[in-house]
């Protein structure tokens, strides 16, 4: 299994190890509603490091990147992230992916950790003669992301760029402490906050000195609250809303979808958003406390109509939340429906997405 380099801290300070995609992940250190209020209310610390960080260069990556993504890679200026997707032929999503723009002829790209290695080699199978240099830089590099509404004025006297003027999907490299580091306003969580790549060997010092800010405002957050966090945020997860037999259409990404450009999938895809979706991804409240987990089925009456992809008990709206797919006629919100919980019916409602939005 693989570690983090950040894996010997977990490990003491009583991280729960899980294996996650093959990694040592932390689930938590104290509950995972702790943890959640904690990056909701001021700033919470996560390990990201398993993430995927790929890296093309050369003067043919931008073109080779723009066939490969739904989203427009000619307009990304240094500097700049961007959220878009990676699809076969079919438009089925491969993965979910942020593209950073680096500077001229450069550009890194973080995947999702369960796909890394099928996305390393769906970039390589179609490079031919392109111009460029391809690397996965994954276990040369830690990654970690300070989240919560309190991130940027802790952080602010410890780096030396100005934060207020690091708008939201922008990045550029930066000394944190006395750190040099790739720094992004970037996060899973809904929240505020920066996102840190930098060498492996450098990163339990930033993470130990992240994690020191506020004289412990800061607290160490696992991969448990991260999925809550985003789940009250809609933020779509990679073999949950999203997987191969799924279109950008379908998962109600066409934000990150530019049709009027070539890339691969993109003349199936345009054919969903031609005719629309048969079923698309809403978001679900329930009546009662019971959580509904993926695979739950979506009922109107006796008719099964979609199924749930996530599910669970949200600390903030203290409310049972679920996200999942229907038939396109069930999904206007305020559409009552039950949940088949267990051989129980529970009665639920579609609610606009996303269920959480920061102020």
């Amino acid at each position: 299994m693989l570690k983090t380099p950040l894996h010997d801290w977990h490990v003491a300070h009583g991280g729960r190890m899980v294996d996650f995609a093959g990694w040592s992940m932390p689930v938590q250190y104290s509950t995972i509603t702790d943890e959640h209020q904690a990056v909701r209310n001021a700033a919470g610390l996560f390990d990201i490091s398993h993430m995927g960080r790929l890296r093309v260069t050369g003067t043919e990556a931008a073109s080779l990147v723009e066939r490969l993504v739904t989203c427009r890679i000619s307009s990304l200026k240094p500097g700049r992230v961007r959220y878009g997707l990676m699809t076969n032929e079919a438009g089925g999503i491969l993965d979910d992916v942020l593209i950073y723009a680096l500077g001229e002829g450069d550009l890194a790209i973080v995947v999702n950790a369960s796909n890394r290695r099928k996305i390393v080699s769906w970039i390589e199978s179609h490079i031919g003669d392109a111009d460029v240099a391809f690397a996965d830089d994954t276990l040369q590099l830690g990654m970690i992301a300070l989240q919560g509404p309190r991130a940027a004025e802790l952080l602010s006297s410890h780096v030396d760029i100005d934060l207020s003027k690091l708008g939201y999907y922008r990045c550029l490299n930066a000394t944190v402490f006395d750190l040099s580091a790739l720094v992004s306003r970037t996060g899973y969580t809904g929240e505020d906050g920066f996102e840190f790549i930098l060498p492996a060997e450098l990163a339990p010092g930033l993470w130990e000195r992240l994690m020191s800010l506020g004289g412990g405002s800061v607290t160490a957050c696992g991969l448990g609250c991260r999925d809550t966090l985003r789940l009250e945020a809609a933020m779509p997860l990679y073999g949950h809303e999203l997987r191969e037999s799924i279109d950008p259409i379908t998962a109600g990404l066409s934000f990150a979808v530019a049709l009027d450009k070539n890339f691969i999938g993109r003349d199936a895809i345009k054919q969903v958003a031609e005719h629309g979706p048969e079923k698309v991804r809403v978001g679900l409240r329930l009546a009662g406390k019971r959580i509904a987990r993926e695979g739950t089925s979506i009922l109107a009456g006796e008719k099964t109509v979609g199924e749930v992809t996530s599910g669970t008990f949200a600390p903030t709206l203290q409310a049972s939340i679920a996200m999942g797919y229907v038939f396109s006629q069930f999904a206007e919100s305020g559409t009552t429906l039950d949940v088949d919980l267990r051989g129980k019916r529970e009665s639920t409602a579609v609610v606009p997405l996303p269920f959480y939005r920061r102020a």
